[in-house]
């Protein structure tokens, strides 16, 4: 195994130098990292970078007024077809997940 840290950090030396970094997750998230490192074969800290490059060549950003702005934008602009929505919304909700027809 000291062979494969040691290929494994000079891999990554030509990339950067390494920061040590500390995240907490739970303890579902932890456990199912661990599984899915150990079948692909890679430490947990190398499956999170990977999914931290992916994040980020994704491009996606967490931008809560734009997400403010699209919501008051559809406001409006599409039709239910009853006149209780907003008073029965939850019941329509739960109808719709359920496969229920709305009365």
């Amino acid at each position: 195994m000291g062979e494969k840290k040691a290929g494994r950090r000079a891999s990554l030396s030509a990339e950067g130098r390494l920061v040590r970094t500390q995240i907490q997750l739970t303890k579902t998230q932890s456990g199912r990292l661990k599984t899915l490192a150990s079948s692909k074969g890679l430490s947990v800290a190398d499956l999170v970078r990977q999914a931290v490059d992916t994040l980020l060549r994704s491009g996606v950003s967490i931008d809560i007024e734009e997400k403010r702005r699209r919501a008051v934008a559809a406001a409006g602009r599409f039709r239910s077809g009853v006149s209780d929505l907003s008073v029965n919304h939850d019941r329509y909700l739960e109808d719709s997940f359920s496969g229920k027809k709305a009365d």
